[in-house]
């Protein structure tokens, strides 16, 4: 006897439901109805049906929970693309955080330090956070001291634009300090 596989029904595509119930889902006996052209009033649910119907729009349950549910009038296609739109739009407001880098050894120079904190100070005005760190070669990890040294160093020289986020704390052969713009920028 052959065993045979039974055939799934449906499309593999996964089907997503909508986030609000219309037109002929909602459930409630009499609802709240408002929108554009139309009495507030509560109405029972054939009538709004109806009224909705008239106008050429949607009912959409937008207050499930309330008594008796709020149903708005309007175009739901039309709903959820301007939703979309606007989610959209607040997704290419919001900044990105930038982090860039500043390398020091234990041993650096009054000039490489100038350099350094020169760059940093552009970083920092351009609203990036900074990550600063001594990075300790083979047997240097004996000065750790003066890495951290350089590193509150730099901090002091940038605390009227930039504030400390995490203070110099080694890890590994890396002693790391973030820093970030401050708020009160002159």
């Amino acid at each position: 006897m052959a065993l045979r596989r039974k055939k799934s029904k449906g499309s593999p595509r996964r089907q997503t439901e909508n986030p609000h119930r219309i037109n002929n889902h909602i459930k409630a006996p009499k609802v709240r109805l408002v929108g554009d052209n139309v009495d507030v009033d509560i109405y029972d649910l054939k009538t709004a049906l109806a009224k909705a119907e008239e106008l050429g729009v949607d009912l959409v349950e937008i207050s499930p929970k309330a008594d008796p549910p709020v149903c708005k009038v309007m175009d739901y296609k039309k709903f959820l693309y301007e939703q979309k739109k606007r989610e959209k739009a607040l997704k290419q407001k919001a900044s990105k955080v930038v982090v860039k880098e500043i390398r020091f050894g234990p041993n650096t120079d009054d000039h490489d330090y100038e350099f350094k904190k020169k760059n940093a100070e552009k970083f920092i005005k351009d609203g990036a956070k900074l990550k600063a760190y001594v990075f300790f070669k083979g047997r240097s990890i004996v000065f750790k001291d003066k890495g951290e040294i350089l590193l509150l160093r730099l901090a002091t020289d940038l605390e009227e634009i930039a504030k400390v986020e995490q203070m110099p704390k080694l890890e590994g052969k890396r002693m790391i300090m973030m820093l970030a713009p401050s708020a009160k920028k002159k």
